[in-house]
């Protein structure tokens, strides 16, 4: 459909028809079930590339069945238009198809304001709305807001924005006026911080918690990434609980500009060597040292598909980023 202006109920319509269209298509077998947890919507420039977000929302809906609300941001002058369609899948050892919703929506920047209107008439009542915002420069635009009022949760990824700093101040404003949001800059951290703590689940290693001194985190990119002030961030708020309170140091190894975390040190004062350090190895492994020991182990690929599927299994509020948020960003003005 293109026009000057989306009827929902034209949309609503649509996907009716395709729901019958799949049952008449699944007569004589197992059937079509149909399957939704949540509407996600995701808010992407139209120049990103639709099959990767195709890609990662068709991985992402047997664990998390949702109608997808794609809107595609093009170039003015673009007349608004939209398509429905259907993410089907067959589990293993089964005959009966499930399959979810999914509707594209194209329109440009000046449609902005009026897409809450749309949008909120396609999600799916009495469950959880859910912004993937993929764009910058779309979350900075004023009339964003309209759009990001229609969901319970946004989810945006600070690594993409252009200042560290600017972001972390503006996420922790938004923080502050009780908005709920994921950044999934925090969720690439998981690992880093589940590394972390293993190596204090050894009971030989907790006495030198008390220790910790000072903190260095260095990464590889020409300016500190949130992801090193949301590692220091959580590092102080758990330190804080036994009454440590070491100096963090940010630096940058000059390697190959990936922007991403290459080593974390926990140092204690007037000792050469580090009480636990977790460095970026080749490939994707992580080598970690501690009490004299030395152990590898392998990263995850952070795709979207990964970092999505972590994200939207977290339905509430998640505690541990909204403290780590706001110190984050006073580390980033300091």
């Amino acid at each position: 459909m293109g026009a000057g202006t989306i009827a929902p109920d034209r949309i609503l319509h649509e996907m009716s028809d395709l729901w019958v269209s799949l049952g008449k298509q699944g007569e004589g077998e197992a059937g079509v079930l149909r399957a939704c947890s949540m509407t996600l919507v995701v808010a992407a420039e139209e120049s990103d590339d639709a099959q990767a977000i195709g890609e990662t929302l068709a991985a992402l809906m047997p664990e998390h069945p949702s109608r997808a609300i794609v809107i595609r941001f093009g170039e003015a002058g673009r007349a608004l238009s939209s398509r429905v369609f259907a993410q089907c899948w067959m589990p293993f050892g089964h005959r009966q198809q499930i399959c979810c919703e999914q509707i594209e929506i194209t329109a440009p920047d000046a449609s902005l304001p009026d897409l809450a209107a749309v949008a909120l008439p396609l999600t799916v009542p009495d469950l959880p709305v859910i912004l993937w915002c993929r764009s910058p420069r779309l979350f900075h635009l004023k009339e964003f807001a309209m759009l990001a009022a229609i969901a319970q949760k946004v989810v945006v990824d600070s690594g993409a924005f252009p200042s560290a700093s600017a972001a972390l101040q503006e996420l922790s404003s938004a923080l502050t006026a009780g908005h709920m949001l994921a950044d999934l800059a925090w969720t690439r951290l998981t690992r880093w911080r589940e590394l972390v703590a293993q190596i204090f689940e050894n009971r030989a290693q907790l006495p030198n918690l008390l220790l910790i001194s000072d903190i260095v985190i260095m990464y590889r990119a020409a300016a500190t990434p949130t992801t090193a002030f949301y590692l220091a961030a959580w590092l102080l708020d758990s330190l804080d609980k036994i009454g440590v309170h070491p100096l963090v140091r940010f630096a940058s190894d000059k390697g190959e500009p990936t922007g991403r975390l290459s080593l974390v040190e926990l140092r204690a004062q007037n000792k050469p060597d580090a009480i636990a350090s977790i460095s970026f190895a080749e490939g994707r492994a992580a080598e970690v040292r501690a009490g004299g020991l030395l152990s590898k182990t392998l990263l995850t690929a952070l795709t979207d598909y990964a970092l999505m599927r972590e994200e939207l299994s977290i339905p509430g509020r998640d505690a541990v980023f909204e403290r780590a948020l706001p110190r984050a960003a006073k580390l980033a003005l300091s």
